[in-house]
């Protein structure tokens, strides 16, 4: 246990912090099931949303808000195109690129 009255003090704030922390966390790994078993665009602006904010807080890591926000978006797009709706998931034709014409270097003398 801290004898000095700051140490005590910060104690104190990390247990309010450690429960309210793992109450967001349940709350958002909720969000993400719910996301996986009903893959509807509204669900996931929710999940979107609590996911920037989770990562704003520093409750997740950004990367890793980006990663589930990734996959789980890429999870609703295939269902929504093999149901028949946007088109959006499906892969455009390959188009040829023109070669970039590189300009010859003139040297100061």
């Amino acid at each position: 246990m801290p004898i000095i009255k700051s140490a005590i003090k910060k104690l104190r704030k990390d247990k309010v912090r450690t429960v309210k922390n793992k109450v967001k966390k349940e709350t958002l790994k909720a969000l993400i099931k719910k996301v996986r078993v009903n893959k509807t665009p509204e669900n996931l602006s929710a999940v979107f949303s609590a996911l920037d904010k989770a990562a704003k807080t520093n409750l997740i890591h950004k990367n890793k808000a980006a990663r589930l926000k990734s996959r789980l978006s890429k999870g609703v797009i295939q269902t929504s195109s093999a149901i028949g709706g946007s088109v959006s998931g499906r892969k455009k034709s390959a188009q040829k690129k023109k070669p970039v014409k590189k300009l010859a270097k003139t040297s100061k003398k």
